[in-house]
């Protein structure tokens, strides 16, 4: 495998466009240069670049070669840590603001792919399904606060009611969100920069950036080029690396891992998923599914700290598949990846400025709610660029603590939290 090529996955296996971009190897200018051909990246350049701003975006792979192209496809509203949780540590106001932005991420997804004919097989309907009574009561009351802030296509489902859904009785019941959703991950994120592309958007891949040099306009250095930009976002995400020092104390990389079988047959599909819609459980660390469009099951779930590569990762998730799916016994498995997400300590975005001038932004840490955040902070960041700061300045204004006992440290912390919560989850308390 190259240095440009995706992970093993089924989405990159199955990817509607595998050109290369060729690299940076000139001076260029740009009214702003991004970091990151990712969600967050590509969703800033879209917004920008469809009010008429020259954009230039560097990418150290490929498009979507991260958690932008290999999560688990699901359109999931809100943010890690739920509107309650930040009404109740950061006041009403930040709550009412931050809740008012909670499901725009989806819409945000849905205009994309209307308004570019995005081919990403998109679906209607998400599930949040409960493993005990605990869970099921908390989804009640997700319910009720997702209703108080304006987002009412929910409904509460009994267990029996659970199974006209998702064939397993594993599940005490579940909250259906029609407004949910799921597609190919990697064919959206590749029709977003098919549509910067259009409006005049430059992307360059296996272009890492290497230097960047602050000043009244910025400077990006790659191993053979440099683009000059009176803006700079920075979007890596999980796979910055120490670009951004500042930025990597605040944050963790996670990893979490993916199995795809053959093919089932119609038969099959109906009796998993008999509506096609995606689902969730409400553990600390959840199992996701869904059906992909060629009708395969594509089954996420567990966490490694500190992004250490599994050694078999179909060992880890096949487990979880037949627990919720004992039929699928002898269904083969064609594809198993892993991918890093990066998690914050509070378990909310990071959105801000670096350096001593105010032309270097950011936005990270999605803590495993990339797809819909991303896309709103690509938004929010394009407003703010733009002079319109003020939900920009809401999301900035929010603490950003470094993790306890700093790189060393954070890894084992972490982890002990982790097993605090799955064996919670494992007595139902």
């Amino acid at each position: 495998m190259s240095e440009l090529s995706h992970t093993t996955s089924y989405y990159a296996a199955s990817a509607n466009d595998k050109r290369i971009r060729p690299p940076l190897k000139d001076q260029v200018e740009a009214d702003v240069c991004i970091i990151g051909a990712g969600f967050t990246g590509l969703s800033t350049a879209l917004h920008l670049a469809e009010q008429g701003f020259k954009v230039v975006v560097l990418e150290a792979t490929r498009i979507g070669f991260g958690a932008s192209g290999r999560n688990g496809g699901q359109i999931v509203h809100s943010y890690s840590r739920d509107i309650d949780f930040i009404e109740r540590h950061y006041g009403q106001a930040t709550g009412k603001a931050m809740g008012a932005m909670a499901f725009e991420g989806g819409r945000i997804i849905r205009r994309l792919v209307k308004d570019y004919n995005i081919q990403c097989d998109l679906k209607d309907g998400g599930i949040f399904a409960a493993c005990n009574n605990k869970q099921f009561d908390e989804l009640r009351e997700k319910q009720a606060l997702w209703q108080a802030h304006g987002h009412r296509d929910l409904e509460l489902l009994s267990a029996a009611d659970t199974q006209r859904y998702i064939g397993t009785k594993r599940y005490k019941g579940a909250l259906l969100d029609r407004s949910g959703g799921h597609f190919h991950p990697l064919n959206l994120v590749l029709g977003e920069a098919q549509a910067v592309e259009s409006l005049g958007g430059v992307i360059y891949e296996g272009s890492p950036a290497v230097k960047v040099v602050e000043g009244d306009r910025v400077r990006v250095h790659t191993p053979k080029g440099c683009v000059t930009a009176n803006f700079l976002v920075v979007a890596g995400n999980a796979y910055l690396g120490d670009l951004v020092p500042k930025l990597q104390a605040r944050a963790m990389p996670c990893g979490t891992q993916v199995i795809t079988t053959e093919p089932l047959s119609q038969a099959q599909q109906r009796e998993l998923l008999p509506q096609d819609q995606c689902v969730e459980d409400c553990n600390y660390l959840l199992d996701y599914f869904r059906l992909s469009g060629d009708g395969r099951l594509i089954y996420g779930g567990g966490v490694t700290y500190g992004a250490r590569e599994p050694g078999k990762i179909e060992s880890l998730i096949l487990p979880k598949m037949l627990k919720t799916f004992p039929q699928l016994k002898d269904v083969k498995i064609d594809f198993a990846w892993t991918g890093n997400f990066l998690l914050t300590l509070m378990r909310l975005p990071q959105l801000g400025r670096v350096g001593a001038r105010a032309n270097i932004y950011y936005a990270q840490g999605y803590s495993g709610h990339g797809v819909t955040c991303s896309h709103l902070a690509g938004k929010v960041l394009s407003d703010a660029i733009q002079g319109q700061a003020e939900r920009y300045d809401i999301f900035a204004a929010l603490p950003q603590y470094p993790f306890p006992g700093g790189r060393m440290l954070r890894v084992p912390y972490t982890a002990i939290g982790a097993a605090y919560y799955n064996l919670r989850d494992k007595l139902g308390i």
